[in-house]
């Protein structure tokens, strides 16, 4: 097991507390690198009502992210029923380098909305692809509270 010092290195490298932490064995390494020459398993065929959806990993990274958030009660919009399982149950294809899942149009809609989330505080290219790779933007619509940036001395507020 880590030592405090540790620890405490962890905690500010993942910008949370880290109440635990452990070292590999020999074995433990191994494990993980036969697992990586393992063949990826083949999701089900999508319901009639799904699209196979492929997600870079940063993209997917993305999604966690925010249903992290939801878990944590730290959301106002929730996402399409289903979502989190499907996230979930992933399955990584690594030769294509994407994450596939099964997806409803309420849940792809989900993941457009946690894109945009991304989009607005920094970086665009993840939505810009979903939309272009799935035609889904999630666009905010006049019943939401959308956030005003106001610059300068005739900015309105």
């Amino acid at each position: 097991m880590a030592d405090l010092e540790t620890r405490a290195g962890l905690s500010a490298w993942e910008g949370r507390p880290v109440r635990w932490a452990a070292c590999l064995s020999a074995a433990g390494h191994d494990v993980l690198a036969f697992a990586r020459l393992l063949p990826a398993p083949v999701p089900a065929e999508p319901a009639a009502d799904a699209t196979l959806v492929e997600l870079l990993p940063s993209q997917m990274t993305v999604v966690q992210m925010y249903l992290a958030l939801v878990r944590a009660g730290q959301t106002r919009v929730a996402p399409a029923d289903g979502l989190a399982e499907q996230v979930r149950d992933a399955v990584h294809d690594r030769v294509a380098g994407r994450w596939r899942l099964c997806l409803t149009r309420p849940q792809m809609e989900s993941v457009a909305y946690a894109l945009w989330l991304r989009q607005v505080t920094g970086a665009a290219g993840e939505a810009r692809r979903f939309a272009r790779d799935y035609g889904i933007v999630h666009v905010p619509g006049s019943d939401e509270e959308v956030p005003v940036v106001a610059h300068g001395p005739h900015a309105c507020l």
